[in-house]
């Protein structure tokens, strides 16, 4: 948390702000925070730089540089915000982007970019190649590149089961936790199944629940869950997941949870039967 849907949805929110902003300083304030390069190296080679593009590559944000690209990943409790910059430091912020110019006779921004991690789990790397970061990221589940016929023969050149292939970011980008027990429930499909017994028509169904699940929860700006992302209400339109001792809104039988990969996992015992 956050995944695909969510991080879409911060990207839309944050693109119209950024695009076009000059970086003239940047605050550090927990190193770790910052994968690549070193503190000293990301402060002399940001600063000077103009924002050109923001966009998302699975749960990563793409901030698009006038020479590098800066990749964050939000983990487990990430968050940005544009804030004034006379906005006082909260306790979790861990790195601070200002804007400005960097030339003294033009008129300073005033804003700036917070990114605030309670966990502290969150990345942050400042590269020229992409690929540097996302190179081994598999195919974006929304791609107009991606179908079901992809889906189904990568599922049969794997022989591992379906909920850890599918969280596996090398396979598939961008899904988690929260969107592949949606996926799976509506595609009728145990999370246990081998991915190489999925069939040619069941992979269909979990290429169209996937597509399905992913842009409704863009169009309901994600799910809020916990204290850490807010503003979305897909949480509200869950079949499954969190929802264990409740009714399977196909069949009314008592949603289960089970541990698949050290993730918790919630299926209908009836609609999602092992090898089916």
């Amino acid at each position: 948390m956050p995944e695909l849907p969510e991080v879409e949805t911060i990207v839309r929110k944050l693109r119209p702000d950024l695009v076009g902003k000059t970086i003239t300083n940047a605050k550090l304030l927990w190193p770790r925070t910052l994968a690549s390069p070193s503190p000293k190296l990301f402060k002399r080679q940001i600063r000077g730089q103009k924002i050109e593009k923001v966009s998302r590559r699975a749960k990563y944000l793409d901030i698009k540089l006038s020479d590098f690209h800066l990749f964050i990943h939000l983990r487990m409790s990430g968050d940005l915000y544009i804030k004034e910059n006379k906005a006082p430091l909260e306790k979790h912020d861990r790195l601070i982007l200002e804007f400005g110019s960097i030339h003294t006779t033009e008129k300073k921004d005033g804003s700036k970019l917070v990114f605030n991690d309670t966990r502290k789990f969150g990345r942050v790397w400042l590269v020229r190649d992409a690929n540097d970061v996302i190179g081994g990221l598999g195919p974006e589940p929304l791609s107009k590149t991606y179908t079901a016929e992809k889906l189904y023969a990568d599922l049969q050149s794997r022989h591992r089961q379906l909920k850890p292939l599918l969280l596996d970011q090398s396979f598939l980008a961008g899904m988690g936790n929260i969107y592949t027990d949606e996926a799976l429930h509506i595609a009728r499909l145990h999370p246990l199944t081998s991915s190489d017994s999925v069939n040619r028509k069941h992979a269909k169904l979990l290429f169209d629940a996937i597509q399905e699940v992913l842009q409704e929860g863009i169009r309901r700006n994600g799910a809020s869950i916990d204290w850490v992302y807010r503003g979305g209400e897909f949480q509200n339109y869950f079949r499954v997941y969190g929802r264990d001792g409740k009714p399977c809104p196909n069949c009314g039988t008592v949603i289960i949870r089970l541990v698949v990969g050290q993730r918790a996992t919630h299926i209908c015992p009836n609609c999602q039967v092992k090898g089916s």
